[in-house]
């Protein structure tokens, strides 16, 4: 694997490192079994995922969730 140091990575404009995320993201994503949870991990995600198919409606859309935390302080 080549080495890459923070310094090269912020030579690369802002859309090349979107870009590189991104296809650092797709990488992770394409091999869900390679991330381990614990127990208590996979228990949680089990609730959250019940109480979401009970009621789909329950909960807040990501853009309102995202300004209440910008807007704490």
């Amino acid at each position: 694997m080549k080495t890459i140091s923070v310094s090269d990575l912020l030579e690369l404009s802002v859309t090349e490192r979107i870009l590189l995320v991104e296809d650092i993201w797709d990488s992770v994503s394409a091999a869900p079994e390679s991330i381990s949870l614990t127990d208590k991990q996979r228990e949680e995600l089990d609730h959250r995922l019940q109480a979401y198919h009970k009621d789909p409606n329950v909960g807040s859309p990501w853009e309102k969730v995202r300004s209440r935390i910008a807007h704490r302080s």
